[in-house]
């Protein structure tokens, strides 16, 4: 059974899944197109960091970056052996339930255009398109997406 909750990004079996997404946002994307946050950065006080257990090992991760008005969606990531089990979907949810806490009304994510697959996920789970937020430009190689929360 998967249980989600609070977790230390620098915990070792979480930092190799960590190493893995940035492993393969780096053979996919250059410097400049890659926007993960770093070990330090999801240890940060604006930053709600999840992970999946499976009996008694971390499988998945996400963060919620908290935003002025918004919660963000980063570090989504699930370890290609256990992906299909509804774990990205719990983690979701979790991060759906820490926004709703602090009375956001939406979560909004970047994702590359070239991940498919998370595209896809994040489609089914209800975030549509739309174009950059925050700090990100308008860039070719990205996905911009939001779900509302109301």
């Amino acid at each position: 059974m998967v249980t989600i909750d609070y977790a230390d990004p620098r915990h070792p079996q979480i930092t190799d899944l960590l190493m893995q997404s940035h492993a393969l946002m780096q053979s996919l994307y250059s410097e400049q197109e890659n926007h993960y946050l770093s070990i330090d950065a999801l240890c940060q006080q604006d930053v709600r960091f999840y992970a999946a257990d499976l009996d008694g090992a971390y499988v998945g991760c996400a963060a919620l970056a908290l935003k002025e008005g918004y919660g963000e969606l980063k570090s989504m990531f699930c370890d290609p052996r256990h992906r299909g089990k509804g774990i990205a979907k719990a983690l979701i949810a979790a991060l759906e339930q820490e926004a709703k806490s602090r009375e956001f009304d939406v979560i909004r994510l970047e994702t590359g255009e070239l991940l498919k697959e998370a595209v896809t996920l994040y489609t089914k789970l209800g975030f549509v398109r739309r174009g950059p937020f925050g700090d990100y430009a308008d860039d070719p190689a990205s996905v911009f997406m939001e779900k509302s929360l109301n």
